[in-house]
């Protein structure tokens, strides 16, 4: 159920991210206002959100959800002035971020929360000329944000904790899943457990241990088969058989430590860079960038309706 205080929501930078939480917010049965001043946005807006449309209708929208609910205009200030909540995905910079919010907060509502959905930039910046900084937090999605759950929320120094927990509630009342994130990471959570895995993926590559494909096969239909359906944390549990994490702690991560300390830093030579171009371009097998992605977003909403058919016996 919707979270009853919210029923407009304002998306301010319509590009990929940004209409895809515009499609999101609509199959969740809310008001969209739309606010971008790049040319031809309102056609790009609309033709994406009508492509996610195609793909959300055959999971189940919402009660009242309709693309008719979609309203956009190149005012920021209209947009943001009769908002309940806002979604910022203006580019990726400091300065234009800052820019942003200063103006949002000039003409929100007081009781309107300001979110950016910033990868990279702290909430500290992003907030720095805000005269109500109290009410602004990072909603970093994982792309697409119509296909995939996760939502890391986190704040700055001057953000209220009020603020923090009526977004991470309004995230889950739209079918996200929120994360807590106490402190200001660079790259947040999600993206740091990516990089932290790729690495060892490029080492392997690069020791001519393992090719390209092998390496996605070897992630794809092993561990991360699991990892669809539960963490690694939960997984090590199972690890420990009867004993459950507490046999796995005490039986196997000594063994598990000794095996991290052996990880080592891949030389990112052009030679490397050059095996991983031609080595996706290979397992894609001539389908284009578009192709994958909506082969990969079917697939996922697919993974979704098991676990949400699978109700609690699934964490």
């Amino acid at each position: 159920m919707v979270n009853a205080r919210i029923h407009k929501v304002a998306i301010v930078g319509t590009g990929l991210i940004g209409a895809s939480w515009a499609a999101q917010y609509l199959a969740s049965g809310l008001d969209v206002l739309a606010t971008d001043s790049a040319p031809n946005a309102e056609f790009n807006l609309r033709k994406s959100v009508d492509e996610a449309w195609e793909l959300l209708s055959t999971t189940g929208l919402a009660s009242g959800a309709s693309r008719d609910r979609l309203t956009f205009t190149p005012d920021l200030k209209e947009a943001v002035s009769k908002a309940d909540f806002v979604q910022e995905s203006v580019p990726e910079r400091a300065l234009l971020k800052a820019r942003v919010f200063t103006q949002m907060d000039e003409v929100a509502p007081l009781d309107t929360i300001l979110a950016s959905s910033a990868s990279g930039i702290t909430m500290d910046t992003i907030q720095s000329g805000c005269k109500h900084p109290e009410r602004c937090v990072i909603g970093h999605p994982f792309n697409p944000p119509h296909v995939i759950p996760l939502v890391e929320v986190v704040g700055g120094r001057k953000t209220s904790e009020a603020v923090i927990e009526r977004t991470m509630e309004f995230y889950a009342s739209v079918g996200k899943k929120p994360i807590r994130l106490r402190k200001v990471l660079s790259g947040h959570v999600g993206n740091r457990l990516q990089a932290a895995l790729y690495r060892e993926v490029l080492y392997l590559i690069q020791q001519g241990v393992l090719s390209v494909e092998d390496a996605d096969i070897a992630v794809s239909y092993g561990p991360g088969l699991r990892w669809g359906v539960m963490g690694p944390n939960l997984q090590w549990h199972l690890g420990g058989g009867p004993g459950g994490i507490e046999h796995f702690v005490k039986q196997f991560m000594d063994g598990l430590v000794g095996l991290m300390k052996k990880l080592e830093m891949p030389d990112i030579t052009p030679e490397l860079r050059q095996t991983i171009i031609d080595g996706v371009l290979k397992e894609a097998k001539g389908q284009s960038v578009e192709q994958l992605a909506r082969s990969e977003n079917k697939l996922v909403l697919e993974l979704l309706a098991l676990r949400a058919k699978a109700g609690g016996t699934i964490p």
